[in-house]
């Protein structure tokens, strides 16, 4: 956030011509990766604005630290600074195409399938389009559920169907007693679903214990151990991984030298840690919208080249409250299309949130 803060200070003591000189500098850097010179810029933005004139903005914006030249009679490259300002405050960010828009839309459908299912779907589309490495930080919470159902598999254990109050589905295996009659598990299905009323397990459990004891004389002991199993089921946070990584390959692909092939192995080995994780998850809570992290803004992205774009999704409770469930994001070269990848994270986040309402 002070960042943030201290970059629209930075960029309101800017003239016109000094953001117009910058933005161009930037845009430039993206598309070639190389350094540009006064007589270029000139070219490109007027004729009538003299090489000299240009040089001198050049190197006030240099002065604060916007600018670096790799070599004394080179043109000029953007800083981590002057790119995180063009970001913040410069970039004209598009929208992406209603195909696009439409295919993001329906992966990220919920009713009939798991959440690992559409987070892994949704983050393998997210690659795809961005040509990025995508990620998403999946949620940790434990969903209402709308219905419960025990199937059959085998003389001993059972598939337990569990469909929460936004259509998602997940799967369980349980042992039950062996032999269990198919009227046994309906029995067990029945008395659960006439007690969630949309909520969770957890919620309900000692009052279903309670309901057990009271109601021990209708119940059938066998029915009992299958209630009893379905209640040690925790949903959420089990059936899926903490972390979906999809496309690295769009990273690898571009790797020249080994010393960049080790500085994005262990920028991969450190975001899969768990305190990673949380920390990153914690930067993509402050403020709205979408974050980009580059180098100097998180130690992870200090030395790898790379940058992260990341937006969170979130549900609302009963009191249109928002909370964040988890994120979604995409790692790319530093030099990515930001203008195009930003508004397709943010889409990707919000049509994932839609899921939760």
């Amino acid at each position: 956030m002070n960042n943030i803060k201290n970059n629209t200070a930075l960029l309101s003591s800017l003239d016109s011509r000094s953001r117009k000189i910058l933005q161009h500098i930037v845009e430039s850097y993206i598309e070639t990766g190389n350094p540009i010179g006064s007589k270029t810029l000139s070219k490109k933005l007027s004729p009538s604005l003299a090489s000299a004139t240009i040089r001198n903005v050049m190197s006030n914006l240099e002065s604060l630290n916007l600018l670096k030249s790799p070599h004394i009679s080179s043109g000029r490259l953007p800083t981590e600074t002057g790119l995180k300002l063009f970001i913040d405050g410069l970039l004209q960010v598009g929208d992406i195409s209603s195909d696009e828009k439409s295919s993001i839309e329906a992966l990220s459908v919920g009713t009939g399938k798991s959440l690992k299912d559409i987070l892994s779907e949704t983050s393998n589309a997210l690659s795809g389009l961005s040509n990025c490495v995508s990620l998403v930080i999946a949620p940790t919470f434990e969903r209402a559920i709308k219905h419960i159902e025990f199937v059959p598999l085998d003389n001993a254990k059972a598939l337990v169907v569990i469909v929460d109050i936004f259509g998602l589905v997940e799967n369980r295996i349980i042992d039950i007693p062996k032999g269990t009659p198919i009227v046994n598990l309906i029995e067990a299905s029945n008395f659960l679903n006439s007690r969630l009323a949309g909520s969770t397990l957890e919620d309900v459990k000692n009052t279903i214990e309670e309901d057990l004891l009271n109601h021990r004389k209708e119940i059938d002991i066998v029915s009992e151990k299958v209630i009893k199993a379905g209640l040690a089921i925790k949903t959420g946070d089990i059936d899926y991984p903490s972390l979906i990584v999809t496309g690295k390959n769009n990273i690898y692909n571009d790797i020249s030298t080994q010393e960049d092939f080790k500085k994005i192995n262990e920028l991969f080995e450190k975001i899969e840690q768990e305190k990673t994780l949380t920390e990153l998850l914690k930067n993509s809570l402050s403020g709205t919208g979408v974050h980009v992290f580059i180098g100097a803004d998180n130690k992870l992205f200090d030395y790898s080249g790379c940058s992260m774009i990341l937006a969170p999704f979130k549900a609302k409770d009963n009191k249109s409250r928002a909370k964040t469930l988890g994120a979604i994001g995409v790692i790319g070269p530093i030099r990515v299309n930001y203008g195009r990848i930003i508004p397709m994270v943010d889409f990707t986040a919000k049509a994932i949130s839609k899921l939760f309402k």
